[in-house]
């Protein structure tokens, strides 16, 4: 009898440890997928401009990995509760790995970028046509525009990025549901809140890794180590800049394939914790549950999702769950670009900003949600109330972010005249005035330059600049006949900075979405708890919601967008 004790001790203190063997190593790939899915977000405005592509090709490819996930997670969460879970655990996460790696391969595939451009190829030549050229004598014959503005797409190569992220949603599809279901049927249930918040915090400690990594890599050019940089005449400010996007996509391919490997050693099931069963009897009751469910696996599926979604408390949850994670799903996707362009900040300083003050609170909000649970033994009914609440004040505080918007950056003869006067966004825009009408230029061709009179011009010869000095970025331009200042009319490349006002809406709009952060990840967890009292297929709608919303989030952003597309 002794014997028998010390052997159920000795292999509840070995279940304890793979059980959290199990939720380090979940923590893991959480952090693994969700770093390599807020990258991608991160840097849809740099494959925007890569491949020329429309908003809603960029949409698509987003909306891509969710495409992967409706393929599969269904018969994934149920058909893989029966099998070695974490065995497709950790194939899911080499799949995402050779994803991530496929979507970086158009950069080694495609010539280097070049962007649109008069001044990088005249620069060092006597020409000089960036310029404004006046010549008295000469009857004025508009240079040659380009073609009207197309939106033709340089390459087919995005279908690379388009097929890879297909392919990252097939291989996230078992990580989630059959490693939260794995917790449940193995750790003490009073402890199951408190481990599904730190997967939470760990997913959020991913993006907060992901849009470090994107605001890095955005901030190289994407050519590095193949062009002089030296010669480049923009910025990572500048709307023509791409980042290197292709090699945070290499280090997150890295982090899924590595993140898989724990998954490989652990077992296909333990005992719950806590029950003091013997040893033999647990081997017995497996061999029997196996023979068991290779014989009902099949038979019950249909039976099953019949009474899902004919049970009408569960299909009201999860059409209301669709309307909760439709902000976050908006924000994660769409908020830099949405930044870059209302608030006039760069790609890497929008995804910087995003991480630090939205990815924090979220992270905070899960724990305390967690805790929250397990402290006060909230049942499922209260937790239903709980989430309500907060994901009804969550969308009364992100109602309050359309109050903090900035006008349009001034752009003389876009959005203001040549004199700086404000034009009705209905007028026809006209870039030629009387200070430039007879230097020859293309009015079609966007090479911001900002003047020492605070106010953008669409290119140096449409500020009538006369003379330039320096080189690449710090290149200058002086005797600039449509610039009135009290200095000496000279302008530098580039758009004008945003103005104060501007900036104190963006620290606004900023304390607006970290608190909307933070309260919505405070009901997460209770709507989680509420979530897994059904079944694990609810995870189809979650993905159907996401398509959805980055559907919707498409033409919200196509909306908004500044002139900084023109």
């Amino acid at each position: 009898m002794r014997e028998t004790d010390k052997q159920i001790a000795t292999h509840q203190l070995k279940c304890i440890s793979k059980i959290k063997m199990f939720l380090l190593a979940l923590m893991c790939a959480y952090i693994s997928k969700t770093l390599s899915g807020s990258f991608i977000n991160s840097i849809l405005t740099q494959l925007e401009r890569q491949f020329n592509l429309s908003t809603t090709l960029v949409g698509l490819i987003n909306g891509s990995f969710e495409i992967g996930n409706l393929l599969l997670m269904v018969f994934v969460s149920y058909f893989g509760t029966k099998m070695h879970r974490p065995m497709l655990i950790a194939i899911g996460c080499m799949t995402m790995g050779i994803g991530c790696f496929l979507q970086s391969l158009p950069h080694f595939l495609m010539d280097p970028y070049e962007y649109e451009t008069t001044v990088s190829k005249t620069a060092n030549s006597s020409l000089n046509n960036f310029l404004c050229i006046r010549k008295e004598t000469q009857i004025f014959t508009p240079t040659e525009d380009p073609p009207e503005c197309t939106n033709e797409v340089k390459s087919s190569m995005w279908l690379y990025v388009l097929v890879g992220n297909i392919i990252r949603g097939i291989g996230e599809t078992p990580i989630k549901p059959l490693g939260i279901s794995y917790i449940e049927d193995f750790a003490k249930t009073e402890n199951s809140p408190l481990y599904i918040g730190c997967l939470e915090t760990g997913s959020i400690i991913g993006p907060l890794i992901g849009f470090l990594l994107g605001s890095f890599c955005v901030n190289m050019y994407v050519d590095i180590g193949s062009v002089n940089t030296d010669d480049l005449i923009i910025t990572p400010a500048d709307t023509r800049w791409v980042g290197a996007w292709w090699l945070g996509l290499l280090v997150c391919a890295g982090a899924n394939v590595l993140s898989g490997v724990p998954f490989l050693f652990l077992p296909k099931s333990l005992p719950k914790i806590g029950l003091e069963t013997n040893m033999d009897i647990i081997e017995e009751n497996e061999r029997n549950e196996t023979k068991a469910e290779k014989r009902d696996i099949t038979i019950d599926f249909l039976p099953l999702m019949k009474s899902l979604f004919c049970n009408r408390i569960y299909v009201l949850f999860l059409v209301t769950s669709i309307l909760q994670f439709n902000a976050f799903i908006i924000m994660f996707s769409f908020l830099p670009k949405y930044m870059e362009q209302q608030y006039g900040i760069s790609a890497s300083e929008a995804i910087f900003l995003m991480g630090i003050y939205n990815l924090p609170p979220i992270c905070f909000g899960y724990l305390a949600g967690g805790f929250i649970m397990k402290k006060f033994k909230i049942n499922m009914k209260q937790a239903a109330y709980i989430a309500f609440c907060m994901s009804l004040l969550d969308y009364f505080l992100n109602m309050l972010c359309f109050l903090t918007v900035c006008d349009n950056s001034p752009v003389a003869g876009l959005t203001v005249s040549y004199e700086g006067i404000q034009q009705n966004m209905y007028m026809e825009r006209n870039v030629l005035a009387d200070c430039n009408i007879d230097c020859n230029c293309q009015d079609k061709i966007w090479d911001p330059v900002c003047g020492d009179n605070n106010l953008s011009y669409m290119s140096a010869c449409l500020a009538g600049c006369e003379a330039y000095f320096g080189t690449g970025v710090n290149m200058g331009f002086q005797n600039c006949s449509c610039i009135k200042s009290s200095r000496n009319a000279s302008a530098f490349l580039g758009l004008c900075g945003s103005r104060p006002a501007c900036s104190m809406m963006l620290q606004y709009f900023l304390i607006l979405s970290a608190l909307s952060s933070f309260i919505y990840s405070l009901a997460a967890i209770p709507g989680y708890m509420v979530f897994l009292s059904w079944n694990s297929s609810s995870h189809l709608l979650w993905s159907f919601n996401r398509l959805h919303m980055f559907a919707l989030g498409n033409f919200a952003v196509w909306e908004v967008r500044s002139l900084q597309d023109i």
